[in-house]
């Protein structure tokens, strides 16, 4: 995994040369069957990393064409007055990686925060405690380490810090996932014994955080539609410790709301395909998006593919209709209490505007939380109560680009925030970077090390 991982992040670096190569040598228009996204990332491999190593049937058919793939990388060469290929990026993207911390989410179905910072003391890291703000983040290098400000869970390394290898991630007791990430299923929060869908689950981290907050009580319903990535997720869940979920492979919006087996679902966390916007390229520890593959082909809800860094409008359209008919059935279902949509995006059509336009469809059935009061980026302002919202964003979270809404039913007895972030509201009444909903991890049992 980690290879592949970091030939995607690689291929979406540098997305825009291998754009202009694939231009000028007229590849795509000689191998017509061969998918851009496809093509991007085996001529990024040919030219670029390791020689083409893998690429099923398609990797000799790119090889046939290197001559005049490697003519057009130096002619762009001789062109822009460079030797390296790293300049032909230009000195906005020339940077090794954006500077986005290491974040580490402790799995608290097998170990907890105290046993996993004494794990890495003694592999020579220097736990400086829990952040007191952003800037805190930021300072982070070389062997430190901290306790996130806002997350309970959540460990933060200097960039590009690498776990792949390490003991507590091969055996499920830590998860490599970025802070905005981990935002839908904290806020979601459901109660231990509930029933919760994930309704578009691949990879599976954020059903793993579901379980973790249930402590494998109740009853998690994933849903995917490809084999493979089912494949994928049960192997990741299972790493984990996750048992209390069922997988169906299928698509969500198939998903019968009357079905008996979903009348106790009372949570649903709603992360579906969107134009992956917000993923900073390069970022290691951010699989590619999970996106629609063409504008046509709103089925293809859970397809991944490395994204171009700018939506047109017609596909922003088409991306914002599905997702308006994603977040209307998740909130057809019945016992539904309370639900988190979130987005990988950064564009207002695919996040305030669904938001806005389902609420004004549901009537009066449904609420805008303001969630996470401390959380220092709001909604965009296009709409009264956009600012219940969040947004996340590199540049002024540390993270990658993100968006969340938490939505509530109006009616008696609905599910409100549970008692930690109830407790964290009347503690911290005014929006900061300090103390947060739940920041500080609970005395409790502690589990066998790992390693030991």
């Amino acid at each position: 995994v980690r290879p592949l991982y970091a030939l995607v992040s690689q291929t979406l670096r540098f997305a825009p040369v291998l754009e202009q190569l694939l231009a000028g040598s007229a590849l795509l228009r000689v191998e017509k069957k061969l998918s851009p996204h496809l093509a991007k990332v085996l001529v990024y491999d040919l030219l670029f990393g390791n020689g083409l190593r893998s690429g099923g049937r398609w990797k000799a058919r790119v090889r046939q064409h290197r001559a005049r793939l490697e003519a057009e990388l130096a002619r762009m060469k001789v062109q822009q007055k460079v030797s390296r290929n790293e300049d032909l990026l230009g000195p906005s993207l020339s940077s090794a990686a954006p500077q986005v911390p290491r974040y580490v989410r402790v799995n608290t179905l097998k170990t907890c925060v105290e046993d996993v910072v004494d794990f890495f003391k003694r592999q020579g890291y220097s736990y400086l405690g829990k952040a007191d703000s952003m800037q805190d983040l930021r300072g982070l290098a070389g062997k430190k380490f901290l306790l996130d400000l806002h997350l309970p869970e959540l460990l933060v390394f200097p960039p590009q810090t690498d776990f792949h290898d390490n003991l507590l991630y091969t055996s499920g007791h830590i998860i490599l996932q970025d802070k905005a990430s981990c935002l839908p299923a904290f806020l979601l929060d459901p109660a231990a014994g509930s029933h919760v869908i994930d309704a578009c689950a691949a990879p599976g981290n954020k059903t793993s955080h579901l379980a973790a907050i249930l402590k494998n009580k109740g009853q998690i319903f994933a849903f995917d539609v490809d084999t493979k990535r089912m494949a994928t997720m049960n192997t990741l869940l299972t790493r984990a410790g996750v048992t209390a979920f069922q997988l169906a492979q299928q698509d969500f919006l198939t998903v019968d709301p009357s079905d008996p087996k979903y009348r106790r679902v009372a949570y649903i966390l709603l992360d579906p395909s969107c134009s992956g916007s917000g993923n900073v390229q390069g970022c290691s520890q951010a699989p590619a998006a999970r996106t629609l593959a063409n504008t046509g082909s709103p089925t293809g809800m859970v397809t991944r593919a490395p994204q171009e860094a700018a939506a047109s409008a017609q596909r922003l359209q088409v991306l914002a209709t599905f997702l308006h008919k994603a977040l209307s059935h998740a909130l057809s279902f019945p016992a539904l209490r309370r639900l988190v949509y979130s987005t990988c995006s950064v564009h207002q059509e695919e996040n305030e505007d669904v938001v806005q336009a389902v609420l004004q469809e549901s009537g009066l059935a449904f609420r805008l939380v303001h969630a996470f009061p401390s959380w220092p980026c709001r909604g965009l302002p296009t709409f009264p109560g956009a600012e219940c919202c969040l947004r996340a964003s590199p540049a002024d979270t540390l993270t990658q680009g993100f968006f969340t809404a938490v939505l509530e039913r109006c009616e008696e007895g609905a599910a409100a925030p549970r008692k930690k972030l109830q407790v964290a509201a009347k503690e911290n009444p005014q929006q900061g970077e300090g103390t947060e909903p739940g920041a500080a991890p609970k005395k409790r049992k502690r589990k066998k090390k790992p390693g030991k």
